[in-house]
């Protein structure tokens, strides 16, 4: 039985002054449709397509339970979840691969 993953994101622009949080099941396809302008709206309008933070999931439900959760929080909430997992912002995408916090390894083959 294939298990699926899904998840969610936050992705900031190169000022870091606006967060847009997403749900995906394929998050490096997403994060180049971001990167190459391809997703109409709000990421395009501000520039939006520097993956800083995500999480993953098994379940959709979970992982639109955690999107909806997200959105709620206030910036400062969101500040200290990103902080958290990546306090130095670094950009999580890159070369067509999603990377740990660390910038270590492709979570797609961990």
């Amino acid at each position: 039985m294939r298990t699926h993953s899904y998840y969610i994101y936050i992705l900031t622009n190169a000022n870091h002054t606006v967060l847009y949080t997403g749900v995906t099941n394929d998050l490096e396809r997403r994060c180049n449709e971001h990167k190459q302008k391809r997703i109409k709206g709000f990421t395009q309008k501000y520039n939006v397509h520097k993956l800083i933070y995500f999480e993953q999931f098994e379940f959709v439900d979970l992982a639109i339970a955690r999107e909806k959760h997200i959105k709620g929080f206030s910036r400062a909430k969101k500040l200290e979840l990103i902080n958290h997992f990546n306090k130095e912002w670094k950009e999580l995408y890159s070369k067509g691969k999603i990377y740990d916090f660390l910038g270590a390894k492709n979570v797609n083959n961990s």
